[in-house]
């Protein structure tokens, strides 16, 4: 296919990229600033549990809002490889052959960083999102769905209890620690400081 007789993109698939450019780069400027953007996110998050209480009503929203916010957050806490596959695939690995050279295989023969199934970042945007859904949902009054609310609301501690005890159990057996809260970082002191 010849180039210059491509067809040409037309208007509305030109202002449709112009707008995902800007909303792209708008979203790249705000990545450094972690603490404004959780404070945005809680305040959405406020503000809607505060029209959905004072409207009473949209508890299936609110349930649903719960719920994938609850798996974003499991994803967010969850390894990129997980620990037991791994072991499982070392486990095979070592059946099938025993000879020739072997990777280091215990915990005391590598270091291996954390690394997310689930960026911070993209936590924080899909939150916020979701959220923000959520919010223009409550301006409907037909996705308003009468429901008995204590039940979805027993049903979710259930399942939030039961979905981080099983998080936690697999933190412990696993052992890695998804926050880098009270990990040692590493400074340099002044005096080697001054002579770089």
């Amino acid at each position: 296919m010849d180039i210059a007789n491509s067809p040409k993109p037309s208007r509305i698939k030109k202002t449709y990229r112009s707008i995902v450019q800007k909303y792209n780069s708008t979203i790249s400027t705000l990545t450094p600033y972690t603490l404004y953007r959780w404070i945005f996110t809680i305040s959405l998050i406020i503000i809607y549990l505060v029209r959905t209480f004072s409207l009473k009503g949209w508890y299936i929203v609110t349930y649903a809002l719960g719920i994938y916010l609850l798996n974003i957050f499991l994803a967010f806490l969850s390894p990129k490889f997980d620990p037991a596959l791994e072991m499982d695939d070392e486990d095979e690995d070592e059946d099938e052959d025993d000879e020739g050279l072997v990777l280091p295989v215990h915990e005391d023969d590598e270091f291996k960083p954390f690394i997310r199934k689930l960026p911070e970042f993209k936590f924080w945007h899909s939150a916020t999102r979701a959220t923000i859904l959520a919010l223009i949902c409550t301006l409907f009054k037909f996705l308003d769905i009468p429901v008995f609310w204590p039940i979805l609301v027993i049903y979710f501690i259930g399942l939030f209890g039961i979905t981080m005890k099983r998080q936690i159990k697999h933190m412990i057996k696993y052992k890695y620690v998804p926050m880098d809260i009270g990990k040692k970082h590493y400074t340099i002191p002044k005096a080697v400081n001054n002579y770089i």
